[in-house]
């Protein structure tokens, strides 16, 4: 066994969990600040914008990457503007599976987000409003707290679907091993290659993290409950 182990390159791991942690990070402010702005819209205009920001979810993530591609690559307009006036680089780079993995878990961060907006008491923003307090004030110190457990799913989740991320990334990433081979994309490739020892052991971790996300989400959802249990 510790053989075994001392043959894994352990590098998708890491790259697979700094990649959900940043792509997490971007996915809940954009989130937030998204579904905090499409609540205080008219009815036509937020169906049209929630389902725009929804897209993601329900596109094949091939479809997701490709789109991706045909934005970033070198050869059209803003990945060339991108590389001769910043030296940036998103095409077969990590920055590429952080954007890929970001555009991919926008979706459950948004959607949960204003699903525990949609929960918030209007009364508590009223009294926020009638003691003075600014706009962001009432955002920060009253809605997101009682908006917190919505949120913190959203969150869990989010980073869920970053971590596990495979169509997309492999497309705007690419499949390069130490730089943007993550977990999904490392369980593909070396099924393709006949590994599948190594494949296994990549699905065992995935669903070893997978199980104590859902555990997570369990327990931070069930904090905003009253009771879990039927009396």
């Amino acid at each position: 066994m510790m053989g075994f182990l001392e043959e894994i390159n352990w590098s998708p791991l890491w790259i697979s969990l700094k990649t959900g942690f940043i792509a997490t990070v971007l996915a809940f402010f954009i989130g937030v600040y998204c579904a905090s702005k499409v609540m205080k819209l008219k009815p036509v205009t937020r169906g049209i914008l929630d389902g725009f920001f929804t897209m993601p979810l329900v596109l094949p993530p091939t479809v997701a990457g490709f789109l991706l591609l045909m934005v970033f690559s070198l050869r059209r307009p803003f990945g060339a503007f991108l590389l001769e006036q910043f030296d940036i680089k998103v095409v077969q780079t990590w920055k590429g599976c952080i954007i890929a993995a970001a555009v991919i878990a926008f979706p459950l961060m948004y959607r949960n987000a204003r699903a525990a907006f949609e929960q918030v008491d209007i009364n508590l923003v009223f009294a926020g409003k009638t003691l003075g307090m600014s706009d962001r004030a009432v955002f920060w110190k009253v809605v997101m707290p009682a908006a917190g457990p919505g949120i913190a799913s959203g969150t869990v989740l989010a980073f869920a679907r970053a971590i596990g991320e495979y169509g997309a990334t492999s497309m705007l990433a690419g499949n390069i091993l130490g730089k943007t081979r993550t977990v999904s994309v490392a369980i593909a490739s070396e099924t393709a290659a006949g590994n599948y020892g190594i494949a296994g052991f990549w699905v065992v971790v995935i669903l070893i993290i997978s199980f104590f996300i859902v555990a997570l989400i369990n327990i931070v959802s069930g904090r905003g409950m009253r009771t879990g249990r039927w009396l």
